[in-house]
């Protein structure tokens, strides 16, 4: 192509470049175009998987109450007689923020999502509040174990703020709980992996069933940045290990809601 004619393509290409470019300030990333946000908001499909998963749940729990020998907690044997428990992730398990997802100034700090909590009716994941009534009458303590973390807050005595924030927001799809049943991260001496809190509850109960959105609701060490008891950090490679070597509880005793917004596999590469 001669130097004449690029010369007169060039303004027609400038032209193309600046229609392509997104004008100055604009998000690089739109919520309300995310597949994965507009299908927790919108899709019937996804309510029916979380009733679907929590009609299972209740299916199964006579059969766990009645059998003294099982537990859905590795490791924990000899339990039959401990009181049984369930214990439940809080966010995209037992309150939707699919609102916070859509709505929030990315990016993503603890104050946003406690601030929004604690200033928005919270939204029910469907079933959860009639699978939890269910294992109440059925003589099941509820626990519920987030990765909402402690943090101090200015204008508050309570050094973890967040608890009675966790706490109201559970209240609020139906679900009354209290400080004894509601673990928080960076309290205890506790971290974002939530097997030693599990291992805390298991002291003094048979643990039946876990229940949450993500693959650390169930296992530990799942994520890239290391947090104790972990030592390595998490690869996709060690994850479908970890998928494969718990098998026997997937749908058994384990049951996960889905969640394509946030989680662990997001700092996997």
């Amino acid at each position: 192509m001669t130097r004449v004619a690029l010369a007169c393509l060039s303004p027609y290409l400038l032209f193309l470049v600046a229609c392509a470019t997104p004008p100055a300030g604009d998000a690089a990333h739109r919520p309300e175009h995310d597949l994965g946000l507009r299908w927790v908001k919108q899709a019937a499909e996804y309510r029916a998987i979380t009733r679907q998963v929590y009609a299972a749940a209740r299916a199964d729990l006579e059969g766990f109450v009645n059998d003294p020998d099982w537990s859905a907690l590795p490791g924990q044997s000899d339990a039959g007689g401990l009181p049984p428990a369930v214990i439940l992730d809080v966010d995209e398990t037992v309150v939707s923020n699919v609102d916070f997802q859509l709505a929030f100034e990315r990016p993503f700090a603890n104050w946003k999502l406690e601030q929004w909590a604690s200033e928005t009716q919270a939204t029910p994941v469907e079933g959860v509040a009639e699978f939890v009534a269910e294992a109440r009458r059925q003589g099941v303590t509820v626990f519920f174990v987030t990765n909402r973390p402690c943090e101090p807050k200015a204008g508050y005595d309570d050094p973890c703020p967040q608890r009675q924030t966790t706490i109201d927001g559970i209240a609020e799809v139906g679900i009354e709980t209290d400080a004894d049943h509601v673990f928080l991260s960076e309290e205890r001496g506790w971290t974002r992996e939530k097997i030693t809190r599990r291992q805390r509850i298991a002291e003094t109960h048979r643990i039946l069933m876990l229940i949450g959105d993500d693959l650390g609701d169930f296992v530990p060490c799942v994520r890239k940045k290391l947090r104790a008891p972990c030592t390595e950090p998490a690869t996709a490679e060690s994850r479908s290990a970890a998928l494969d070597e718990y098998n026997r509880y997937w749908g058994r005793g384990w049951y996960v809601l889905p969640n394509p917004m946030h989680g662990s596999w997001t700092s996997i590469p």
